[in-house]
């Protein structure tokens, strides 16, 4: 937990606590309907909690899935993130490469623009479903 997460409201720590607690990256309707009971009822609440939490980087979003994941705290670059994700079992691992975010804070496009922020998505088999599939072709 961050600085700023000390700063947190009430609903803010309550969606923070559930996107840790889930293995899987989780929508923000299936936040909603695991902590309504906690007070949270309506979708603003939930987006509006989310929408802080990203800024002060808690929490990432997985744009490809519309979903939300916890910082795993070794973030390098706190307004950027590169995630691999499985084609195969969805697992998502947030990538810390401290010579990859320094290649991107150099990167300028055409017009010489400067990156301020990215969500950068790498798709590919994770190591599992690469020896799960092999097995069943061996066979």
């Amino acid at each position: 937990m961050n600085e700023n997460s000390k700063k947190l409201t009430k609903n803010q720590r309550i969606v923070l606590e559930f996107v840790q607690k889930s293995n899987r990256p989780v929508k923000a309707y299936s936040i909603l309907n695991n902590v309504n009971k906690r007070g949270i009822k309506a979708p603003p609440q939930v987006y509006r909690a989310l929408e802080k939490l990203i800024k002060i980087g808690e929490i990432h979003k997985i744009e490809s899935q519309n979903a939300f994941v916890a910082c795993n705290s070794k973030c390098v670059e706190p307004h950027g993130t590169i995630f691999s994700i499985c084609k195969s079992c969805d697992q998502i691992d947030e990538i810390s490469d401290k010579k990859l975010y320094k290649y991107l804070s150099e990167v300028r496009d055409m017009n010489g623009l400067k990156l301020s922020g990215y969500n950068l998505e790498l798709f590919g088999t994770c190591k599992t479903c690469d020896q799960k599939h092999l097995q069943n072709t061996n066979q």
